[in-house]
């Protein structure tokens, strides 16, 4: 058994969302720049060069690269044979977020009621999914989640009789009804299975695979080639403004789910999908 002191934690997620909001996943950039490259618009062109520089300044001036620095989003996944001492798991969590945003400067955006809309001040709480898992290590990842993606996706509780088409239908329209809304090109999350809520930590959790991996089974890795080939042909473009990229990447997780359903979730990220990890 490993004794491991939350104040590690706290630290470890501090650091995490000040770096994820200024920098962005080294094979993102990547996507972006041969976007940018292969992007025939012409303004379409601009932007995405413009998004570029963008994404350039804010590593070099240590800024956050976006003005909505999101909602604190973090996977957790602990080892079995952790202990921790010193503590609650979401008590240093949520530390470590109001030292992240507080003292690196990052907007706070959460409101403690949902109706009554007063700022907590700290962007805690935060929206914490744990896994418990073998060994003694724990894994964090960090994704800040920009609300002008989030208030974009959404869930449809398909019945079994539901085609291969049908899904890829309802993704796409998803996509094609949030338009410029998430600041294009987007990172479209995918979660398929499971029941209600478990579809939607899937599609969630998908934004944070790399865009350079596809999903290892080859059925869903071509699903995930389709989709990206027909959401840019959307035209929907670079911040909306047309052009040939209107997506980066298009992430599936599947999951089992019951005989009678068949849950569908699309999570719609912004061209800064943040996430970054760290395993203590």
């Amino acid at each position: 058994m490993r004794e491991l002191d939350v104040k590690e934690i706290t630290k470890a997620v501090a650091q995490l969302f000040v770096e994820a909001n200024r920098e962005l996943p080294c094979d993102l950039v990547s996507r972006i720049e041969e976007s940018a490259k292969k992007e025939t618009d012409p303004l379409g062109n601009g932007i995405l060069q413009d998004l570029v520089e963008n994404l350039a300044a804010a590593k070099a001036l240590r800024i956050p690269i976006c003005q909505d620095t999101g909602m604190a989003v973090l996977f957790v996944d602990l080892g079995q044979e952790v202990h921790l001492t010193g503590g609650l798991l979401e008590d240093a969590v949520n530390e470590g977020v109001r030292q992240g945003y507080v003292d690196g400067l990052l907007r706070c955006s959460v409101v403690s009621d949902p109706l009554k809309r007063k700022n907590t001040g700290d962007n805690t709480p935060a929206i914490l999914h744990l896994r418990l898992v073998p060994g003694d290590q724990v894994t964090i990842t960090a994704a800040p989640k920009g609300f002008g993606s989030e208030n974009m996706s959404a869930i449809k509780m398909f019945t079994p009789s539901a085609t291969r088409e049908d899904i890829l239908n309802f993704v796409i329209g998803v996509v094609k009804q949030a338009s410029s809304n998430p600041c294009p090109p987007m990172v479209v999350g995918v979660g398929i299975g499971g029941d209600f809520e478990y579809c939607a930590y899937l599609a969630k959790k998908a934004l944070c695979r790399s865009v350079s991996q596809q999903n290892e089974d080859p059925y869903y890795a071509e699903m995930e080639r389709e989709l990206l080939h027909r959401i840019n042909a959307l035209g929907i473009g670079p911040q909306g403004f047309g052009g040939d990229t209107t997506a980066l990447a298009v992430q599936i997780e599947p999951y089992p789910t019951h005989i009678a359903g068949l849950p569908v979730a699309v999570n719609i990220g912004c061209h800064v999908t943040r996430h970054k990890k760290i395993t203590i």
